[in-house]
């Protein structure tokens, strides 16, 4: 169940948290993986953990908020594996505030990274994918994005319009047996998340029915299972992972 052997995959915001996470579970599911991030140095030691249980990685230094990165790291992934199966958009920056007082650069600077990055990935990924007549692509959203949050109106516009970005490639992109998903991750204890003060952090807690935050790991569950074959009649959906925060 859910083998990823003789796949690629490439991870967008895989230096650390769940991008990292998701990287070595895909790994472990038998696919060679390239990882995709700004820093280089952290990108290597996710390489490093990959290749030293035995599995095939490519460290690409990429800022998807620049669209010629973006056409440069594609193209390393595909002379070095000479294939492109799976995308896992999971890059994202915030830069919080409230609406009222947003600067445009700090909106356009979410928006770009988060939304349009994905959309740019997507269009490269979706050439060797339609080629080969297989492909998945998994866009990391949040559960913000569907009951939205105070003082994040760059990001939780840039996370609902991932979902829709999704659907809308998944009807495009659906005669030619790729699906387009997305994972909704709930409140998750990442780098982004251990900034928050205590307080916070269990007020939010309380609001999770599982009563505890999520982990990488369990993201990346449901990244590897979208990716697999079992998940070939599931496209145009948003698999939330949230402890029952959030049920539509």
């Amino acid at each position: 169940m859910f083998s990823l052997k003789d796949k690629v995959a490439l991870v967008t915001g895989a230096s650390q948290g769940i991008g990292r996470v998701t990287a070595l579970a895909l790994a472990e599911a038998g696919a060679k993986v390239a990882v995709a991030a700004r820093n280089t140095e952290k990108l290597n030691a996710v390489a490093a953990e990959i290749t030293a249980v035995g599995g095939q990685a490519l460290a690409v230094s990429m800022d998807v908020a620049d669209a010629e990165q973006i056409k440069a790291g594609f193209k390393q992934v595909l002379e070095k594996f000479g294939k492109l199966d799976i995308l896992v958009n999971n890059a994202a920056v915030t830069r919080d505030g409230l609406a009222l007082r947003m600067k445009l650069e700090d909106w356009d600077a979410v928006i770009r990274t988060n939304l349009t990055g994905a959309h740019l990935c997507a269009q490269q990924a979706l050439g060797p994918m339609m080629r080969q007549r297989w492909g998945r692509i998994i866009n990391v959203t949040s559960v913000v994005a569907q009951t939205g949050n105070a003082g994040q109106a760059n990001y939780v516009a840039a996370k609902a319009g991932l979902i829709g970005l999704t659907k809308a490639i998944a009807v495009e992109i659906a005669s030619r047996n790729i699906t387009v998903n997305a994972v909704a991750p709930g409140f998750i204890a990442t780098p982004m998340t251990d900034p928050l003060p205590d307080k916070v952090k269990q007020e939010m807690q309380a609001k999770i029915p599982l009563g505890r935050m999520g982990t990488d790991r369990d993201v990346a569950a449901a990244i590897v299972f979208l990716a697999s074959e079992e998940a070939g009649y599931i496209t145009g959906h948003v698999l939330d992972v949230n402890g029952g925060m959030y049920m539509a």
